[in-house]
């Protein structure tokens, strides 16, 4: 693991190439107005018209997990009380672009991370999340980092830690002790569906409302921690309650995995975010206050 930023895009994608994507292979959007939205670590996104978003992997690891999110989001979708973007068009890979990408719902809003939304619209996640985690069928995606025992990723976060107590106050004794005892529960027994990618720049609000939840190139089966870690991303202690309630409640061994996902989420956001991503770093910092501040 190193300490580096933002992953490089390994295919050029600019707006002239999303148009030969779109006309050549949708022609019915042909005229149809772009614009760039932003780019991700996996993906750029172009807003088509009004109603609709072009999501194209940038690079070639992203394309293999897109190929998840096609297959399994528009399955799980009709089950789910919050928006998801399942892929209405599938594209084809074609001249300079080599990978497929698709054409997804415009979901109104800004991410979380810029427009938080109000602490009632914890329950509603809440509600979200218990509709999701169910078991999963024995094809559902693997996944080598998300939902897997924490004990998978302490070295990772061993480093990271140790690279942002040279730059940051927020590697305390207590966030450290909250670190421990994620890694000392008894690890998940089940295997549920996850997101896998929980954080707020991946909630979609408006007015106060959540209207998405996207980017499900990280799904996946495993612990419920992983998504549950969102409830102290986004939330102080009152809302969280509010969701773990609508959830279904959860038992002391999984909160403190849950803890321990939001620790793992808040050190990779500060310590990439420091070095490229100003927005990642804010969450990530705002992230280890949460929880170091729990009980």
């Amino acid at each position: 693991m190193t300490g580096a930023g933002t992953p490089a895009a390994e295919v050029d994608i600019d707006p002239g190439l999303v148009k030969a994507l779109v006309e050549d292979q949708f022609p019915q959007y042909a005229g149809w107005r772009l614009r760039l939205i932003g780019s991700g670590w996996d993906n750029v996104m172009v807003r088509l018209g009004d109603d609709l978003l072009v999501r194209l992997p940038r690079r070639a690891v992203a394309a293999e997990l897109s190929a998840h999110e096609r297959h399994w989001l528009p399955k799980l979708a009709p089950r789910l009380p919050i928006a998801v973007p399942a892929p209405i068009h599938v594209g084809r890979p074609h001249g300079r672009y080599p990978w497929p990408w698709c054409i997804v719902p415009w979901l109104p809003g800004s991410t979380a991370d810029q427009n938080a939304p109000l602490p009632t619209e914890a329950v509603r996640l809440g509600g979200f999340l218990a509709a999701l985690h169910q078991p999963t069928p024995a094809d559902a995606p693997a996944n080598p980092v998300r939902g897997v025992p924490l004990s998978a990723r302490a070295d990772a976060v061993a480093e990271r830690m140790e690279r942002l107590r040279r730059k940051s106050g927020l590697i305390t004794s207590r966030l450290l002790a909250v670190w421990q005892a994620a890694l000392n529960a008894s690890p998940c027994a089940t295997r549920q569906w996850l997101h896998g990618d929980l954080h707020p720049m991946n909630i979609i609000v408006e007015q106060g409302r959540i209207t998405g939840i996207i980017d499900w190139g990280d799904i996946t089966g495993g612990d419920p921690a992983t998504d549950l870690a969102a409830l102290w991303m986004l939330f102080d202690a009152t809302a969280r309650n509010s969701a773990l309630a609508a959830y279904g409640g959860i038992d002391p061994e999984l909160e403190a995995r849950a803890k321990g996902w939001a620790v793992l989420f808040g050190t990779v956001l500060l310590d990439t975010g420091l070095q490229d991503h100003p927005r990642h770093a804010a969450v990530g910092d705002q992230t280890l206050r949460r929880v170091a501040q729990s009980r």
